[in-house]
């Protein structure tokens, strides 16, 4: 039964859905992609809602699971070891989430650190908390698997990863439930969530466990912990460690402070997080390239001469490929010369949709040129990349001129080159980089060194 209906959220079924609807309107929206595992807060829906419906929000709502593990920290009891809640449902105000007696029975039989503690589940309210965001937002039925740790034992993470590791694949869901920094100031709260937001993002125990005993050890005012789920957050890292497969995204943070009646002298902070399966093979046939070559002509013919353009056919008219959301960059050349390149690596619309936008950008928005006008449109060459995930790197060992791409972010700025950029220019890899640090992000030649690096490929193809 639930233990927190009516003080963590509403318990009349109508206001709560009404609640929760709300929250997804002023959710922050991403792409959908093909999602492993999320990183959730645990709050009162008052305080870190918006965060949790921003992250539930990646989800396909047409997605089925075998199971949705629901992992996250005991609050109420230290124990050592791993608790599963084994047989029935868990209840909310909006219906029941069957329990995967299956899977779980499996585990609790084969793993004897995993068990039932009735004492630890009866008031945790971090599983529970995640099963109305669910129930109203998947249209299909789903069976969870709810799964409490004990205590921030790393061995124990590493041995409940290794004990989850044959449910890591596309058929099953992970939910990692978390809260961030408890009790700061709003400024140093953002700042600590941010380094450990990163530190999670480097897919690196060892840096995350450096950073949270960091924060243990701050003078900082009040900061009891730096991340409340740490044992969760770890036993995730367990299983994505080295798997090139996946890729880490930051989706939206906001902390207690941030609500109209929130104390900004002692807050919790929230962060929503994905871990994406990276799908790299894009299959564009010559039919796709052609067609979104039209699209993109066309959208610049739409734009100048007020013509109706061929990109305005129905969404059912397209490829599978062109209703993919996938990066892109729409490059115009004239007479061989650079007149205008514009992208975006994570759309939230339709590939042939976003070429149709990134073409009237690169026309009248690249602020290093002149906006086109109607009398070159005859004159212009249109060359359209479209592009694969981002993929964080930590050597530029792992980059290969000519075929990637690179992605620097540093703080607030960031810049990236295209893979035929170091073949046109014939720079070496430091060239390559300290062009795009300098040139595109604006951080100096050297900024490289201390920023993120991310590479990624490109299809490119042109009218000629």
């Amino acid at each position: 039964m639930p233990a927190v209906a009516g003080t963590f959220y509403p318990a009349a079924p109508t206001v709560l859905k009404n609640q929760i609807s709300t929250l997804f309107e002023k959710a922050t929206r991403v792409p959908e992609t093909d999602v492993a595992a999320l990183i959730v807060p645990h709050a009162g829906y008052a305080f870190s809602g918006q965060v949790a419906a921003s992250a539930y929000a990646k989800l396909n709502r047409q997605a089925r699971y075998k199971n949705i593990f629901i992992i996250g920290p005991s609050h109420r009891k230290y124990f050592e070891g791993v608790s599963i809640y084994p047989k029935g449902q868990y209840v909310t105000p909006l219906g029941k989430a069957s329990i995967n007696e299956e899977t779980a029975s499996m585990l609790i039989e084969k793993h004897a650190f995993i068990y039932y503690d009735e004492a630890a589940d009866q008031a945790e309210h971090s599983l529970e908390v995640q099963l109305p965001f669910l129930q109203y937002w998947l249209y299909t039925d789903f069976k969870i698997v709810p799964i409490i740790i004990g205590c921030d034992r790393s061995h124990l993470c590493h041995k409940l990863a290794e004990a989850l590791k044959p449910w890591f694949n596309s058929e099953n869901l992970f939910v990692i439930s978390s809260d961030f920094s408890h009790y700061p100031p709003y400024d140093i709260a953002c700042k600590t969530d941010e380094e450990t937001a990163d530190a999670i993002l480097t897919n690196n125990n060892i840096r995350l466990k450096t950073c949270c005993d960091k924060n243990s050890n701050s003078l900082s005012k009040n900061l009891l912990t730096g991340l409340c789920g740490a044992a969760a957050v770890e036993t995730l890292l367990h299983l994505t460690v080295n798997n090139k497969k996946i890729a880490f995204e930051k989706i939206v943070y906001k902390n207690s402070g941030d609500i109209p009646s929130g104390d900004k002298n002692r807050v919790v902070g929230y962060w929503a997080i994905a871990i994406n399966r990276i799908n790299k093979s894009l299959n564009i046939t010559e039919a796709d390239k052609s067609a979104l070559l039209n699209i993109a002509r066309d959208s610049l013919l739409k734009y100048f001469k007020k013509r109706k353009r061929k990109g305005d056919a129905a969404d059912t008219e397209h490829s599978a490929t062109l209703k993919r959301h996938c990066g892109v960059f729409v490059t115009l050349k004239k007479q061989g010369e650079l007149r205008g390149c514009i992208g975006k690596f994570s759309p939230k619309d339709a590939l042939y949709q976003t070429v149709s936008e990134m073409t009237i950008a690169a026309a009248t928005r690249d602020l290093r040129f002149n906006p086109v006008t109607p009398d070159e449109l005859d004159q212009l060459e249109i060359e359209i990349s479209v592009l694969t995930p981002l993929e964080m790197i930590t050597s530029i060992d792992q980059i290969q001129l000519g075929k990637h791409g690179i992605f620097i972010r540093k703080g607030v700025s960031s810049g990236t080159y295209l893979p035929q950029v170091a073949l046109d220019t014939n720079w070496t890899k430091e060239e390559f980089l300290g062009h795009c640090a300098r040139d595109k992000a604006g951080i100096g030649w050297n900024g490289w060194k201390n920023g993120e690096l991310y590479t990624y490929e490109a299809i490119a193809f042109c009218e000629k």
